[in-house]
């Protein structure tokens, strides 16, 4: 019962950071002719979505209440 517990804390802690902490993401975007290439690298930061945040906490919670309850 302990480790429902647990795992709860973590996913409920990855819920409520993943609404803050946004996740880098780079693309390199260029031409290239022959043996020429010319390009960018560019960087997104980007956030999960607030569905899949709320998702993980309320699924956090209930295993919290679950791995409580003898």
């Amino acid at each position: 019962m302990k480790m429902l517990f647990w795992t709860g804390l973590v996913l409920l802690i990855l819920g409520i950071t993943s609404l803050f902490v946004p996740i880098p993401h780079n693309d390199r975007e260029g031409i290239s002719a022959g043996d020429m290439s010319i390009g960018v690298k560019v960087r997104h930061d980007e956030k999960v979505s607030p569905i899949i945040s709320g998702v993980l906490v309320l699924g956090g919670v209930g295993l919290m209440i679950a791995g409580a309850r003898k």
